[in-house]
């Protein structure tokens, strides 16, 4: 049995998304699995980026849409923008109609993740607006399982979501990815990598 190969697909505007696709892809491999980390266009302008304060400067490669079909699960993340999915993530699955209508990914295993800048600021919507492109394609969903203890913490301001894995980014974006939110991150890609390698025949 080849060992099931993941993509961590994400769009970051400030790194924080960036940083957890990395935690997730550590998970992932601690599985035994491939991870690929790819990201989305930007859609807005370069200039009003830069002014802006828009990392650019990110080192994951941009993804096609027809790549989707080599993997075995599909992990997507991105800030979210007024409670849901950013428009770069939604511009990407909007060219992944040709897949949906093959069924190309049809039992693949689909999860999320996403950063807000507070720790009410649509975290379960903005996962939930992910899922629902993952669900319309079939893919086999999963969330953030309460086994990750890290989740019932409240010893300290932290991310977590039964529906995926967060990161709080404070209303500046000053505030980085903590530990128990990376760690989340890591459990995620592990989780979804051990259920991918059920499925894989």
């Amino acid at each position: 049995m080849s060992s099931p190969r993941i993509l961590i697909l994400y769009y970051s505007t400030y790194g924080h998304v960036e940083t957890m696709a990395e935690a997730i892809a550590l998970g992932v491999r601690d599985a035994g699995a491939q991870a690929d980390i790819r990201r989305v266009p930007e859609l807005v302008p370069e200039d009003a980026a830069k002014a802006n304060g828009f990392k650019l400067d990110q080192k994951a490669p941009i993804a096609q849409p027809s790549e989707l079909v080599n993997y075995d699960g599909i992990i997507v993340g991105g800030p979210t923008r007024f409670g849901r999915l950013p428009a770069q993530l939604a511009n990407f699955f909007d060219q992944t109609g040709g897949l949906w209508l093959k069924g190309a990914l049809i039992g693949k295993v689909g999860a999320a993740f996403t950063s807000t800048g507070s720790q009410h600021g649509g975290q379960e919507t903005t996962l939930y607006s992910i899922l629902s492109n993952l669900i319309h394609h079939g893919m086999v969903i999963t969330g953030l399982p309460y086994s990750f203890q890290g989740q019932l913490t409240n010893s300290e301001i932290s991310g977590g979501a039964p529906y995926g894995a967060t990161t709080i980014a404070g209303p500046d974006g000053s505030r980085q990815v903590s530990e128990n939110e990376r760690d989340g991150g890591r459990f995620l890609g592990k989780h979804v990598a051990d259920i991918a390698a059920r499925l894989v025949k």
